[in-house]
């Protein structure tokens, strides 16, 4: 039977951990970004699909292309934050499937039908997204994700050959102390939860 993590840990991936909005000019390194993905890909998705991608906006020229697309109360805080990262999903990655997941071929259901690919991708994409978060933080960094920003812009800069597609936007750094909004109230157990 595997053990409950410590409660610091608990602590870092959920119970103290905040979205933040600023961040110190510390960097993140090429091999922090390395073991950021070999960290989150463990992570499951239906049928092995993996359709997240993964764009990370380090360099100043790549920030100032993103800019535009942002939200003005997105802006400044991307702009500051030492690593961006744009989680898109492949609108093909079941051509990944044949080596990606051997139970059977699955490929064809999902390039024949496009509306369920779609589905499959943004649904699992999200899931890794969230991968990316709590992967984030186990490694020490501090995340503020944001949807703020135009889906269409962003694709036509950084994908305009269609097949990747954005999800979200996540920054990623070293917090400020206090870079951050207090907490927000959690919906109660009994207002989402029911056993059957």
């Amino acid at each position: 039977m595997k053990s409950l993590i410590s409660q610091d840990a608990l602590d870092q991936l959920f119970y103290q951990a905040h979205s933040f909005n600023q961040f110190t000019d510390q960097p993140v390194s090429d091999e922090q970004i390395v073991q950021l993905y070999e960290l989150l890909k463990w992570g499951p998705t239906s049928m092995n699909t993996q359709p997240a991608r993964y764009l990370f906006i380090q360099s100043t020229e790549a920030k100032e292309r993103l800019l535009p697309a942002m939200l003005a109360s997105n802006v400044e805080k991307t702009r500051h934050a030492p690593l961006t990262v744009i989680v898109a999903s492949d609108s093909e990655f079941y051509e990944h499937l044949p080596t990606q997941f051997k139970a059977y071929d699955a490929a064809p259901m999902f390039r024949e039908n496009k509306e369920l690919a779609k589905a499959t991708a943004f649904r699992n994409g999200s899931l890794q997204g969230a991968y990316l978060m709590i992967a984030a933080r186990a490694l020490g960094l501090d995340c503020g994700a944001m949807s703020g920003f135009d889906p269409e812009k962003v694709n036509a800069t950084f994908f305009p050959e269609g097949r990747w597609k954005v999800n979200f936007i996540v920054n990623l750094g070293y917090g400020v102390d206090g870079g951050h909004h207090p907490r927000g109230e959690r919906l109660a157990f009994d207002q989402v939860a029911r056993v059957l």
